[in-house]
């Protein structure tokens, strides 16, 4: 069987692309989380009740021994089968001003976006090797293409991520994995919640946040076999923001 891992799966952005693809593609997903068991139990209960297959991998994406250890644990439970597509999704923010930013909040953002995604596709991209067939989707930001003032952290971490897709775009193109960045500006989600939504809209030519959904349906086409020709590609999904 052919599954669909989402890393940062249980609310916001990657919870829409977790039921976009397992009722779009039908994929089983497995939806990777950190904390939040109530926000993953939802995630999972809707997927179900919608007809398609979910499984909850809990584990911090940073801590590489143990995203390995509960990975390993899978596939040892299935040995006949392979996640054929990968979409790090996982990603946090400590915004400030970079002149009084703490060395922590420095690295807690670059070990959860950047090394998460090492920590997952290294250790799973060698079955897709194998197997002649994958598709990685990253999710970095506008902020990692244009940069962003207060979020120096972030900005970082996801330009490292986009220069990331497009290294390893190149490296595995002739084994059909394909490896994407799509770049969401201002999504209504968790994250955004406490920004100022008219004030901030007011430099957005589409004139509105958009949705988890619209980045999802994205996603979902880079997910699947329509999209073979397209890869090393930062997609910009902003409502026109330059980036």
């Amino acid at each position: 069987m052919k599954y669909a891992l989402v890393t940062g799966g249980s609310r916001g952005i990657g919870r829409a692309i977790a039921i976009k693809l397992a009722t779009e593609l039908k994929y089983p997903v497995l939806v990777n989380y950190s904390a939040n068991d109530e926000a993953a139990m939802e995630t999972k209960k809707i997927i179900e009740e919608a007809g398609g297959q979910c499984e909850l991998l809990k584990f911090g994406v940073e801590d590489q021994e143990v995203a390995h250890s509960v990975l390993d644990t899978w596939t040892g439970k299935h040995p006949n089968d392979i996640i054929e597509v990968i979409v790090n999704n996982a990603g946090i923010t400590k915004d400030g001003l970079f002149m009084w930013m703490k060395p922590e909040d420095w690295s807690a953002v670059l070990k959860v976006s950047l090394d998460g995604f090492y920590n997952i596709t290294n250790h799973l991209i060698q079955k897709m090797l194998t197997n002649r067939y994958g598709r990685i989707i990253n999710i970095v930001s506008v902020s990692g293409v244009k940069g962003t003032p207060g979020q120096v952290n972030y900005s970082a971490a996801k330009g490292a991520l986009v220069a990331a897709t497009k290294a390893l775009a190149q490296e595995v193109a002739k084994r059909k994995i394909t490896v994407n960045a799509v770049a969401p500006g201002f999504i209504k989600t968790d994250m955004t919640a406490d920004m100022e939504e008219k004030e901030l809209k007011k430099m957005i030519p589409a004139n509105r946040f958009g949705e988890a959904e619209e980045v999802a349906d994205l996603v979902t086409f880079l997910s699947s076999k329509k999209s073979s020709y397209i890869t090393g590609e930062v997609i910009n999904i902003n409502g026109g923001i330059y980036s």
